[in-house]
């Protein structure tokens, strides 16, 4: 069947939204000349793929609603490109843990409703890797949030790939929440902790799995709704997180954006958007209970992944680690031949780290490079 090429994709992931929630998002936003066609397509595709919502929300109120929380989540933090994903698909082998998937993400009409056949169809075009790491993509593999966050409610940072204008408004109010209003903390509440019940529902879970960067930003809020929640912040040497990240950014941003962005314009985001994260994580995580954090360096959990999991299991209290060490181990295993990018730091990359990042590379113990 006909693969998708992620870099000439013809709408943006908008097209899966409920069309009330495409209206908001777009809503006094300006499409720049050139992206007409993609607009246009992803709001026509929403409006189509929202005439199944009545039965969604019908067999969410039937079977899922009354799904009881028992035990608060467990976040995975750390700004993009510090491994986040890496330690999420090894903690996700755990049966206990239920998570939000890349099918979650897209079809946010059919969560429940219409999977199968939705899920054959993504199946059979989406890329089998992602174009950003050659990690593996697939429709029930772990994915953060954001995304499907951005596709059900207005109340999220990631439509800063739709309307890179707006990064650093959309940075204030949907990443720091600083001038978010109550209403729209109560949207943000209440679709999460939708979110949360249909991810267990749909994983089998009993206790759900987060792995969100922008999360990094709001542990007073996610405490707030979850006052026990469990915490695992990641670092990655700064050096290498500008340089992934703005490969990243650069590479995810091009299909998806309906405005023009440069490249110098990217970068100064990236680099005020990390220092504001940074900033709110080191603030906020004095309210976390004793003993719901485990904080560590990425290269460390790289180098002994499954004694450093045992380490975050016994830590933050988690049960079931001997019954799911053989899964993990084995996912593990995998990994090993998992071939990263090489970077090699210009001198560009140093100096903005050096000029901009310097107090992690302080706090963390990373050499500086001169």
């Amino acid at each position: 069947m006909f693969k998708l090429d992620f870099n000439k994709l013809p709408v943006t992931p908008l097209f899966g939204s409920r069309y009330s929630n495409f209206k908001t998002v777009c809503k006094n936003k300006t499409v720049d000349k050139g992206y007409n066609l993609k607009y246009n397509l992803s709001k026509g595709i929403s409006a189509l793929m929202s005439l199944t919502a009545p039965l969604e929300n019908a067999v969410y109120n039937k079977k899922v609603k009354n799904i009881e929380l028992k035990q608060d989540p467990v976040f995975i933090l750390g700004h993009w490109r510090s491994g986040t994903t890496f330690v999420h698909n090894v903690l996700s082998q755990d049966q206990n843990f239920g998570y939000n998937t890349t099918y979650q993400t897209i079809f946010s009409n059919q969560m429940l409703w219409g999977q199968k056949f939705f899920k054959y169809i993504m199946g059979n075009i989406m890329p089998d890797k992602r174009p950003t790491d050659n990690l593996e993509l697939m429709p029930d593999q772990p994915q953060e949030e954001e995304f499907t966050f951005s596709n059900v409610m207005p109340v999220s940072f990631y439509n800063f790939w739709f309307f890179p204008k707006q990064t650093m408004e959309y940075c204030e109010k949907y990443l720091l929440f600083n001038d978010i209003s109550e209403s729209e903390k109560v949207i943000f509440k209440e679709e999460f902790t939708r979110l949360i019940k249909t991810s267990l529902y749909n994983t089998g879970g009993k206790r759900f799995l987060s792995k969100n960067p922008p999360h990094t930003a709001r542990v007073k809020d996610l405490l707030e709704i979850f006052p026990n929640a469990k915490f695992i912040y990641l670092v990655r040497n700064p050096y290498t997180v500008f340089e992934s990240t703005r490969d990243f950014f650069s590479n995810v941003i091009k299909p998806l954006k309906l405005q023009e962005f440069s490249d110098d314009e990217l970068e100064r985001n990236i680099l005020q958007v990390y220092t504001k994260m940074y900033d709110a994580y080191e603030t906020d995580k004095k309210l976390i209970p004793k003993g719901n954090l485990y904080e560590m360096r990425f290269e460390d959990f790289e180098q002994a992944p499954l004694d450093i999991t045992k380490q975050i299991y016994e830590e933050l209290n988690i049960e079931g680690f001997d019954k799911a060490a053989s899964s993990i181990e084995k996912y593990i295993g995998k990994k090993k031949g998992h071939k990263k990018k090489a970077y090699k730091y210009n001198p560009d990359t140093i100096s903005k780290v050096n000029n901009n990042w310097r107090y992690a590379l302080d706090q963390w113990d990373y050499d500086l490079i001169q």
